[in-house]
């Protein structure tokens, strides 16, 4: 598995520069709220993804005066060998990611080289927002994991915005929109069924994990709707549109598609306690885990940032019990308290490195 041995961050979020070597196992990062800890774990999912965890925009990233910022890790790959990737990004839009000093002809390219998995206190917005983040969850895994279903999304989203410029235009080109249907409709089917076939394989793990995270005091399940669940994409753009021609934009597809969190029958965001629903998000990551190490055949780096929070001590034990029990590989772990991670962490094992974070500054203890 890919291990990331050294990072050197400059001018990204609160960090002006910062060089630091990480221990294999794992990487503890203490500090107080809104010093840094998650920039910093932000800054390793953004080298595997080439973009932000949680902002839209790259603007967000910058280092307040600064006009660019970089990302570069050494990591030791899966062959034993190692290799050097970097990200930089300037305000002007522009974006080079390397490997080992050379460019990729395609950022694309770069996505699972590195593949991570991260569970942040953010994670609530699965629940409460809309269908669009839960889009964005099951895209940023079923990318890392095929490069196809990478590109459908990407071809898929281009030929929506096209036809929904056809749309607003004062008179509809028919056989412009056709050609766009058509080929909206091949990509929409591939991601279709890989949503599908992902919903299917997840679902159970999420419930084992939760039962184990619990202590099984409730059931939790993963379901999957979407409009293609009706037929084709390009009958359903066909019957739409007198209403698309109406409304100005395509309302139906896979860019409409939602997944359902239910517990115990009822949706999650309704019934389920703030304890019950992290339970769930927790379940839903290390979940997305086991299916990407066993797609990959190693495990992806796992980034916990402020996992212990809104659970209790039973829970937080169950946690740490399934890190150490499914041979999870290289792990990153924040929290406020020190004290609590370090008794909790220390029992684990003895190869672990400990941060202390500061005003975007970061020291080895």
């Amino acid at each position: 598995m890919p291990v990331l041995e050294k990072i050197i961050v400059s001018d990204f979020r609160n960090i002006a520069f910062q060089e630091l070597d990480f221990s294999p196992n794992v990487n503890c990062i203490s500090g107080n709220n809104g010093e840094g800890k998650t920039n910093l774990l932000e800054a390793v999912w953004y080298l595997s993804m080439t973009k932000s965890a949680f902002a839209s925009s790259d603007r967000f990233n910058f280092r307040y005066g600064t006009e660019t910022f970089s990302i570069s890790g050494t990591c030791r790959m899966e062959n034993g060998l190692e290799s050097r990737f970097a990200v930089q990004v300037t305000s002007k839009g522009e974006k080079k990611v390397l490997r080992d000093d050379k460019p990729y002809s395609r950022i694309s390219e770069h996505i699972g080289e590195l593949p991570v998995v991260m569970v942040s206190p953010s994670d609530t917005s699965l629940v409460s927002e809309s269908g669009e983040e839960r889009r964005k969850f099951v895209n940023s895994v079923l990318s890392q994991m095929d490069r196809e279903y990478l590109s459908a999304v990407q071809q898929y989203n281009r030929l929506l915005l096209q036809r929904n410029r056809v749309l607003k235009s004062p008179s509809v080109d028919r056989e412009l929109l056709a050609a766009l249907d058509l080929g909206m409709g091949r990509h929409a089917a591939y991601i279709h069924e890989a949503r599908k076939r992902f919903v299917s394989d997840i679902s159970p793990i999420v419930s084992g994990y939760y039962r184990e995270l619990s202590g099984g005091k409730e059931d939790v399940s993963v379901s999957y709707r979407s409009d293609l669940d009706g037929g084709p994409l390009e009958d359903l753009l066909a019957r739409s549109f007198d209403r698309d021609s109406l409304l100005g934009f395509t309302s139906a597809g896979v860019h409409r598609d939602d997944f359902v969190f239910a517990m115990d029958g009822y949706p999650i965001r309704r019934c389920g306690s703030q304890g019950q629903q992290k339970s769930f998000l927790v379940s839903l990551k290390f979940a997305q885990y086991d299916i990407m190490k066993k797609s990959y055949g190693f495990a992806p780096t796992l980034l916990l940032d402020d996992v212990f929070d809104k659970l209790d001590m039973n829970r937080i034990s169950n946690l740490l019990s399934m890190v150490t029990g499914n041979d999870f590989g290289q792990i990153f772990i924040t929290d406020c308290n020190k004290v609590r991670m370090s008794a909790l962490v220390d029992r684990l094992t003895d190869d672990r490195a400990y941060f202390e974070c500061a005003a975007g500054s970061f020291t080895r203890q």
